[in-house]
């Protein structure tokens, strides 16, 4: 069975590789490798429609939805949360930076000098 979470990041996945936004049909068709029916997409939409994560739209009879922020807009989000739960954020930072690979550390660091 797979996970309610892992379910909700392959929808979220569909809908930010979309070029536009798409019917849960359309949802639904593009989950290649998985017997889903409508109705658990459609369950799954909701969802994250709930949580902010996915807008719905009416088009014509039926409806359309699209990711409210980019994967990368998003994934920032998460991180800015998570770093709100910190006691310590100094330190938390200071871990972060450490346990990140080299490569992460040039790119915070052009990050950091372009702002």
């Amino acid at each position: 069975m797979v996970g309610r979470g892992e379910l909700e990041r392959a929808v979220v996945d569909v809908l930010w590789d979309a070029v536009e936004p798409m019917t849960a049909r359309a949802v639904t068709d593009a989950l290649t490798g998985r017997d889903l029916a409508v109705t658990t997409v459609l369950t799954v939409l909701s969802r994250l429609e709930g949580k902010g994560i996915v807008r719905r739209a009416r088009d014509g009879r039926a409806h359309t939805y699209e990711a409210v922020a980019g994967r990368e807009e998003h994934t920032a989000d998460l991180m800015r949360q998570v770093l709100d739960t910190a006691g310590d954020r100094d330190d938390a930072l200071a871990r972060f930076v450490g346990s990140v690979s080299p490569e992460d550390v040039e790119a915070l660091r052009r990050a950091l000098d372009g702002r």
